[in-house]
């Protein structure tokens, strides 16, 4: 599959992106033995477009292992959750293509990593383990070449000081947190003016959940920055985006969003309305690369606004085989 590895990080735009998932599509109802059976009760052949190809509802990675089956595993991605929750597992062939995928979209959309010192505040993630964010932040860690950049856990003060020096060096300070830790960070009211925040995701159990408007405006107001970005991303998929000022995330050339109907599935609503996000991530090659995701958004101006989550926390429809 060498060959469409390299079409997948040669899309540069939205042109040909349809014919190369087509292909991809094709190479995973024939090698994912989970994907073909669902895409054989939907009685799907041969799809025509990008609208045309099922996707698979995330809750599959956790009751199947979702794979081609094409090569060895080399790691299990879990996702995260509260204590007792039922994690997702990705199990995953080829590390090398999650390298690829993050890096590019990292560097083209906030800079080159020798540039940067990045500060991570993922206490959780790491230590529940086996997590495709603190593999992604780890990898990006040892790309800056610095000292000060590494996962400073709890010590939220030692994590300040690295700021503090690194600002000193002129270099440009990326601090990823997940929202609880940043909250923790905030109550400290420090001077964050000079970095840029990116938050990861929700409480964890740890403290009450907000509004990701209600969030990014405590954090905004107690570091001192314009605004808060995010990193939309799940240990299911192997590629990310980054949210700007407007709170828009941008994807890579070999990511998609479309946004469903959340009462039928197999349709889907034009730009500016709001529904269901399923996640078309290319650089999936060896797992699924078309899912059914839980949260809620919209297109705007091809980028996308999260809107949330559903509020039972389960897809509606296209439940097949989850039994």
């Amino acid at each position: 599959m060498i060959e469409l590895e390299k079409e997948i990080f040669e899309l540069k735009s939205v042109v040909g992106f349809e014919k190369v998932a087509l292909k991809v599509f094709a190479f995973q109802r024939e090698h994912c033995s989970v994907y073909r059976e669902f895409v054989n009760m939907l009685h799907v052949q041969n799809p025509k477009s990008l609208k045309e190809i099922p996707f698979l509802p995330i809750s599959f990675f956790k009751s199947h292992e979702v794979r081609s089956e094409t090569r060895d595993v080399e790691t299990i991605f879990k996702s995260s959750g509260t204590t007792g929750m039922i994690r997702s597992q990705h199990f995953v062939e080829s590390t090398e293509m999650y390298r690829r995928s993050f890096l590019s979209t990292y560097i083209q959309q906030l800079g080159k990593l020798e540039d940067q010192v990045i500060l991570a505040l993922l206490p959780n993630y790491v230590e529940q383990g086996s997590s495709s964010l603190v593999y992604m932040v780890d990898a990006l860690i040892e790309g800056t070449s610095n000292p000060l950049s590494k996962f400073y856990l709890n010590d939220l003060n030692e994590l300040l000081l690295a700021y503090q020096l690194a600002i000193q060096t002129n270099k440009k300070v990326i601090i990823f947190g997940v929202s609880y830790a940043l909250l923790d960070l905030a109550a400290l009211k420090p001077d964050l003016s000079q970095a840029i925040i990116i938050e990861t995701g929700g409480m964890k159990g740890r403290r009450k959940e907000m509004t990701k408007e209600e969030l990014h405006l405590e954090l905004k107001t107690a570091f001192q920055v314009p605004y808060i970005s995010s990193e939309y991303g799940m240990a299911e998929l192997l590629s990310q985006a980054y949210s700007d000022q407007d709170g828009l995330f941008s994807f890579s050339p070999w990511m998609k969003t479309l946004i469903r109907d959340v009462n039928d599935p197999f349709h889907y609503l034009a730009d500016g309305k709001t529904g269901g996000i399923n996640v078309v991530d290319l650089a999936n090659l060896y797992s699924c690369s078309f899912i059914s995701t839980q949260d809620l958004g919209k297109i705007q101006n091809e980028q996308l606004q999260l809107m949330g989550r559903f509020d039972n926390s389960e897809i509606r429809g296209c439940n097949l085989m989850v039994e």
